[in-house]
């Protein structure tokens, strides 16, 4: 019996029209002037409205080369549920205005068996958005080709959890038909998200804001998940997906493949000048096997 998830936030936060959607993602993904590449196994990449990262988000797309996956394992974080677990999603199909994405259910029983994971009611599946925003590209991107997907709902994981959620994971990183897609916004400034940090010694502060998110940039860049949790705690930095990429960050730890990720792109919504203004800032990376 099918059970489907719906596009619930197509016609608000991107268009539901299909036409219109692919011509959108074919365009950003062409002005990225990437190079498809088989040595790309995984992407970071934003979940906002596209009018806001959808050109940014190409820059992490557009490096996908689908020839040989054929199974997405997308890693979101949970906005609104709170949990402390990681969830599986209950659909069978994850639907798009420009195709359906059918959930690789075999995994989702494998991860089932491990008993650390908690289900997420189609309710919760709907209302979140973190990992629908990724699914139209991929929809775009491996166009006519059989790929299924394994959402993870990520949740307020604890330190040690992240470790062990890394661990069981790692495993599926060794297969190269499966790829990891890792939804993930960076700095959230200003008054209503309750995060007004600013060293004026960076000059305006949305210069500030950049130099913050590049230090976090740089420290993931380095695959340590440890000094991503020290810098973390030490400034505090709103990046919305914290815990999926420390999650991606342990699996690629302790998987025997060694795969290094490099941000390729990084954008603001808008340039903040005093504390009344506000931006989320964009991030795209591409996780590369290392030679």
């Amino acid at each position: 019996m099918e059970i489907v998830r719906r596009p619930s936030h197509a016609g608000s936060w991107y268009t539901d029209n299909p036409k219109q959607l692919a011509e959108e993602l074919e365009g950003w993904l062409r002005e990225s002037g990437l190079t498809k590449s088989p040595q790309v196994r995984g992407v970071i990449a934003p979940h906002a409205g596209y009018s806001y990262s959808g050109r940014a988000a190409a820059f992490a797309f557009g490096n996908i080369d689908p020839a040989n996956i054929t199974r997405v394992f997308l890693l979101g974080p949970s906005h609104h549920y709170y949990t402390q677990k990681c969830a599986l999603s209950m659909a069978s199909v994850y639907k798009t205005p420009i195709g359906d994405l059918p959930v690789d259910l075999e995994v989702i029983e494998e991860l089932k068996a491990t008993g650390k994971f908690e289900l997420m009611s189609i309710r919760v599946d709907e209302a979140e958005h973190s990992m629908e925003m990724h699914l139209p590209y991929l929809a775009k991107v491996f166009e006519g080709r059989p790929v299924k997907v394994v959402p993870i709902l990520v949740g307020a994981v604890k330190n040690e959890n992240e470790a062990l959620y890394g661990q069981l994971l790692a495993k599926y990183v060794d297969d190269p038909q499966n790829f990891f897609s890792v939804s993930s916004d960076f700095c959230h400034w200003g008054s209503r998200f309750s995060y007004v940090r600013y060293d004026k010694k960076h000059g305006p502060i949305y210069k500030f804001i950049e130099a913050l998110d590049k230090m976090g940039m740089d420290i993931i860049e380095t695959g340590d998940p440890d000094a991503f949790k020290k810098y973390l705690l030490e400034y505090d930095n709103t990046i919305c997906g914290r815990h999926p990429i420390s999650v991606f960050l342990h699996m690629l730890r302790s998987s025997s493949t060694k795969i290094k990720i490099n941000f390729l792109r990084y954008e603001q919504s808008g340039q903040c000048k005093s504390t009344r203004d506000s931006s989320v800032s964009y991030a795209s990376a591409a996780a590369k096997l290392d030679p």
